[in-house]
């Protein structure tokens, strides 16, 4: 496998990425992180005014702030700046749900639909500052109107177009939006899904939204509110096709994306301006070696972070080309994906592992029917990725030739915070391996303890960097009791990790994902990857229950490929494989069968639910408004 080659982070140049590059821009990044992420934002920010102050504030207070004097617009940022070298390149690929349905849009076209989109919203009264709830599928108007708020100054609010009409209702009214953006309906897997209905029926208990904005994507007869409703197409046509961009502050909101807790209202989580664009592009560049011409494919939805910072203002402020997909890995066939990299020649890919072991179970016979000479770079996102379904990403799908980069971060980062870089470190399947640029992981133990060397314990980052959210919207106290009042000085992620010899860190899961088995304590990814070793099993989930004897026992859902012939004889077989892969004391004390795992669009398992059906806890699963498969709750509680 050969080394990428990487752009010098501080010079723009080119250079290769070696472990001793890497481990030099490192330790700059962590000894001198003013200077560090003063030279990345001169380097890959337009500012209007510059900066004094690179950082202030710290953990401890949850003041933190980036480049606090600057004004700056990200809009302008991700379009205007590109317009003189790049006017005509492809800025976006959109490619629907149908494979016939396809757009591409340059960057003077982008600029064109975003400047209207602008002037419609300035038309509609909205300001500076004001919130704006975009729900729509995955079509280009979504990152038209994403830019377009940040173009004006207005803070988005993006809610996943599966949301229900309640769900939809909390988060307009938590955020005190005045308009709303959706579409007639949205169509994913050939499935339609109402949106304008979905609105009618949650506007009906907001009272601050003055106008829904509609695009007619669908082309279907949907109710109408006059004069409250807007036809996007009719009122944009005849508006002017340039709009001047709002200077905002470094630190004046960008968009609060909602995220939810295992108990409590989903939460507001809030990005500012300057430190979340140049993490996102920093990120975008450097963890996906990023290249002059590349085809970039996130195959995540704007309705989550992913979205936010890898879909759009990452790609689009480095002049990527970015593809934007509407459907789903499966439909018609199962070669979906594949087939799209080879139309479009995709570069770099990025997916959830749940994708990955999903089309893993279908076979290899519609990978074959597809060449992916294209591609040079693969990821992954959104939970850790078992071992089988990694060397099978890495093996089938890039031929041993493309590096798998094995991401963790969260909503609250903004961006990728621990990843392999391609070239710059030995492959480890089911390792996130190294911290990026200023970032400083720690272990801590059971009593708040830091774990030196080798261990295993709750990961928390020790020093501020730009792309962190600043707030709660609306509820800073929240912000503060949940992420950094538990570990004194540190942001506590929630997610266990360990540390090996060569100071790789694996992501086990949530810290309440760890089960403690007769003193033993063990990830529930470690027994879920050694369960998805089975031939007959496409995805498994481990909860812990009380047991009388052991304090916790292990409950494990299982979705198998066929019927088993013999059931005892694969349940002997995967207690097998967990006693060689862990140990005798990993073993499962009940399985149930499944057609599926409750999941978010993201594609991470909700395990919270899982361990709620296993205890008999199913009155309140909490929110559940996430959920992706909201029909495998009828099956898990039966």
């Amino acid at each position: 496998m050969r080394n990428d080659t990487f752009p010098n982070l501080v010079l723009g140049g080119d250079t290769e990425m070696d472990a001793q590059a890497y481990r030099a821009l490192y330790q700059e990044s962590i000894d001198s992180p003013e200077t560090f992420w003063g030279n990345q934002a001169k380097e890959r920010l337009t500012f209007f005014e510059m900066f004094k102050t690179v950082t202030s504030g710290s953990l401890e207070k949850g003041d933190v702030k980036w480049f606090e004097e600057a004004t700056l617009n990200v809009c302008y940022n991700c379009v205007d700046r590109h317009l003189e070298t790049r006017a005509d390149q492809t800025a976006i690929i959109w490619q629907g749900d149908e494979p016939s349905r396809l757009k591409r849009y340059n960057y003077q076209e982008l600029y064109e639909s975003v400047c209207r989109f602008s002037n419609l919203l300035k038309k509609l009264n909205v300001k500076k500052g004001d919130r704006v709830c975009i729900y729509l599928p995955m079509i280009p108007e979504a990152v038209f109107a994403m830019l377009a708020c940040a173009r004006i100054g207005a803070v988005h609010s993006v809610v996943f177009a599966g949301f229900s009409p309640a769900a939809l209702a909390d988060r307009i009214n938590d955020a005190d939006c005045k308009v709303v953006i959706t579409a007639d309906a949205g169509m994913r897997g050939g499935n339609v899904t109402q949106l304008k209905r979905n609105v009618d029926l949650a506007v009906k208990h907001c009272s601050g939204v003055d106008n829904v904005i509609v695009v007619n994507n669908l082309k279907l007869d949907v109710d109408w509110f006059e004069p409250r409703d807007i036809h996007y197409k009719e009122a944009v046509q005849d508006l002017p096709s340039e709009c001047p961009v709002e200077a905002m502050g470094a630190e004046d909101p960008l968009f609060i994306l909602y995220t939810s807790g295992s108990t409590g209202k989903p939460k507001g989580v809030l990005h500012t301006q300057a430190g979340y664009l140049l993490y996102a592009a920093m990120t975008h560049k450097v963890v996906f070696d990023y290249q002059e011409g590349d085809i970039y494919w996130c195959s995540a939805d704007v309705g989550w972070i992913t979205g936010h910072s890898y879909i759009v203002y990452g790609p689009l402020c480095n002049g990527a080309t970015t593809l934007v997909f509407e459907g789903t890995p499966t439909y018609p066939t199962p070669s979906r994906f594949w087939d799209i990299i080879d139309k479009h020649k995709v570069s770099t890919f990025y997916t959830a592992p749940t994708a990955i072991r999903l089309l893993m179970g279908s076979g290899d016979s519609y990978l074959k029917k597809t060449t992916r000479r294209s591609l040079r770079v693969l990821g992954t996102v959104g939970e850790p990725i078992n071992p089988e379904a990694w060397h099978w990403y890495y093996s089938s799908v890039g031929g041993e030739r493309c590096p798998v980069v094995d991401t963790w971060w969260q909503t609250e980062t903004g961006g990728i915070l621990i990843s392999t870089l391609p070239g710059a470190e030995p492959l480890k399947p089911g390792s996130a391996t190294k911290p990026f640029f200023g970032i400083t992981p720690a272990l801590v133990d059971d009593e708040g303890s830091i774990i030196k060397g080798e261990g295993a314990g709750k990961l928390v980052i020790t020093t501020p960097w730009p792309g962190m959210m600043r707030g709660v919207y609306g509820d800073q106290q929240r912000f503060l009791d949940t992420y950094l009042a538990p570990h004194s000085g540190m942001y506590t992620t929630g997610d266990g990790a360990t540390r090996d010899a060569n100071n790789d860190y694996t992501i086990t899961g949530r810290v309440d994902d760890v089960i403690n088995v007769s003193g033993h304590r063990v990830g529930t990814a470690e027994i879920e990857s050694a369960l998805a070793m089975h031939g007959n099993v496409i995805e498994a989930a481990v909860v812990s229950v009380p047991h009388e004897i052991k304090g916790e026992g292990i409950y494990a859902y299982v979705s198998l490929k066929s019927e088993p012939e013999n059931t005892i004889h694969l349940i002997d077989e995967l207690q097998n494989k967990l006693r060689e892969s862990i140990g005798p004391f990993a073993k499962i004390d009940h399985f149930q069968w499944t057609s599926g795992l409750p999941k978010t669009r993201s594609g991470k398992i909700m395990r919270r639910i899982l361990r709620k059906a296993a205890n008999g806890e199913k009155d309140d699963f909490g929110d559940t408004s996430t959920l992706a498969n909201p029909e495998i709750m009828t099956e898990l509680v039966t």
